[in-house]
């Protein structure tokens, strides 16, 4: 909380650094030699100019925003690492698998790949819609959410969250608007090197204040890394569900995807990629569950208002005006970068398809920022019902995540599938995922002062199995549905006959250009 004496100065640094930044980005992206081109790829994938700094940077503070260090150490135990760590195999597998057949198909969106990949062009749209449901449903309001209860617990303020969230919602809006893609990976290059070293900053901070003792006085479940059946991450699923959430999240998700899609040429994206995962497992794992543990030794358990307690606990008056500017850039960079992909999709998927060419992508991508940014602001007071918010998000993010990885998994492991075959299995993953989520899983048990649920007849299965089940079967139902409801023999590409298909698709691509 600031210092009464000091509050002048630590709000002058907030807005100079804030200003600063955006400064920096304009000069970057509206400079000497930086023309502004008209087109769909000069919004949506900053021109294919982004070389690996930017790419790195973008991917990971479109990643990184409040959710991570607000909703993890608002978990305060040890154990929400994992969800970092585990994040290093989905980067690669991005890298070395996706990102070359993103490339050498020439997407903007990567539900253009998959109306390659099947016969018929409707489970393009189905997907998009489904991203942007998630986007403007849980993502957007989040990131608002989880930064403004930051600035709320770190300024000491009674102030409602929208009066922070509005102000960053349409900061965000106006990089997206003037300046896409481009503007958005520099200010997340720029705002993400400060938000690091400060961040690094305050866990050195934190442990000084213990005595660099983070396990005396601690519950043993909240020092541990490995997780009990009753815990938010059971150690059993990080071979479960795990992995395959990883490999949606990091490489079929357009948020994350689509700033790898915009660097000139393979190499240079993978580059970035690979320092992506670099800063996942060096850096992000101590900052986003470290502090949450040290607040619960000073404060007790406070759940998400943690991080903001401590840093406002242990860094110095000045510094905390500092790192507000920082978190605040943070989710305007967050949120600016899943505003545009959110526009990408639209623009591509539906403006172009259902209502016209676009002649004017910044126009087109202007409205549509100026409405999803709306409905975002007015989502964010559902959030604050929510106990845990990175254990709601990644409970929501399941009811799409699984689905969606089955049609990419039927549509690249498969040949001569029916896009309406796939969305068969995606409705079945929906509905399973729904049924054993929120209708079998009840609170029976307390686990550690907070509410656990169990399900109903499977008291070990987690929401984490739970995805495999659901990612497994709807692949199963995508290609029964593909022979008996509409006569297709899915042809598996490692056979001598998907061999050859996929050589003459490869072929086609060459031809085309």
């Amino acid at each position: 909380m600031f210092q009464e004496g000091a509050s002048a100065i630590q709000i002058a640094i907030f807005f100079a650094l804030t200003g600063l930044i955006a400064v920096m980005t304009y000069l970057k992206v509206h400079g000497k030699g930086a023309g502004r081109e008209s087109s769909s790829k000069e919004v949506f994938l900053a021109g294919g100019g982004l070389s690996w700094l930017f790419v790195a940077g973008s991917i990971t503070l479109t990643n990184l925003s409040t959710e991570q260090l607000v909703g993890m150490n608002g978990n305060q135990m040890l154990l929400l690492a994992w969800w970092e760590l585990s994040g290093f195999v989905g980067l690669m597998i991005l890298a070395f698998v996706f990102v070359p057949i993103y490339y050498r198909n020439k997407c903007t969106t990567v539900t253009e790949l998959l109306e390659r990949r099947y016969k018929g062009g409707s489970i393009r749209t189905v997907i998009s819609a489904m991203f942007l449901v998630g986007n403007i449903l849980i993502y957007l309001p989040a990131a608002l959410y989880s930064g403004s209860l930051f600035l709320q617990s770190l300024f000491g303020t009674e102030f409602s969250l929208l009066v922070y969230a509005a102000p960053m919602a349409i900061i965000a809006a106006a990089y997206t608007i003037t300046g896409g893609l481009r503007a958005v990976a520099v200010m997340d290059t720029y705002s993400g090197i400060g938000l690091l070293a400060i961040a690094l900053l305050v866990v050195f901070l934190a442990l000084a204040a213990v005595n660099f003792d983070i396990f005396t006085g601690v519950p043993e479940f909240r020092t541990t890394m490995v997780g009990a059946i009753d815990s938010p991450i059971p150690f059993h699923t990080l071979f479960t569900g795990m992995i395959f959430i990883q490999i949606f999240y990091w490489s079929t998700n357009q948020n994350i995807t689509q700033k790898a899609m915009a660097a000139p040429n393979v190499k240079e994206a993978q580059k970035g990629v690979f320092a992506a995962a670099a800063i996942r497992v060096l850096v992000i794992p101590a900052i986003v569950v470290i502090p949450g543990v040290v607040a619960f030794k000073l404060f007790g358990d406070v759940n998400d208002a943690a991080y903001g307690k401590l840093v406002a606990q242990v860094l110095p008056g000045w510094m905390s005006g500092a790192f507000a500017a920082m978190m605040a850039a943070a989710v305007i960079a967050h949120t600016s970068a899943i505003l545009n992909s959110s526009v990408a999709l639209y623009s591509m998927d539906f403006h172009e398809k259902f209502i016209a060419p676009i002649a004017k992508p910044w126009k087109v991508a202007a409205i549509a920022s100026v409405v999803l940014t709306i409905t975002s602001i007015l989502m964010v007071p559902i959030f604050q019902n929510a106990e845990s918010i990175i254990n709601l998000l990644q409970q929501l993010n399941g009811l799409f995540s699984m689905p969606i990885l089955s049609a990419f998994i039927a549509g690249l492991l498969f040949r001569n599938v029916d896009a309406r075959a796939a969305i068969g299995g995606l409705v079945w993953g929906l509905g399973s995922y729904a049924v054993h989520n929120f209708i079998l899983y009840v609170p029976n048990a307390d686990f550690n002062g907070q509410t656990y649920y169990q399900h109903w007849g499977l008291p070990w299965l987690h929401y984490i199995d739970v995805m495999v089940i659901v990612l497994v079967t709807s692949v199963i139902v995508s290609l029964i549905v593909n022979r008996f409801a509409f006569g297709n023999r899915a042809t598996f590409i490692f056979s001598a006959a998907g061999r050859d298909m996929r050589r003459a698709e490869n072929a086609a691509i060459e031809a085309a250009g």
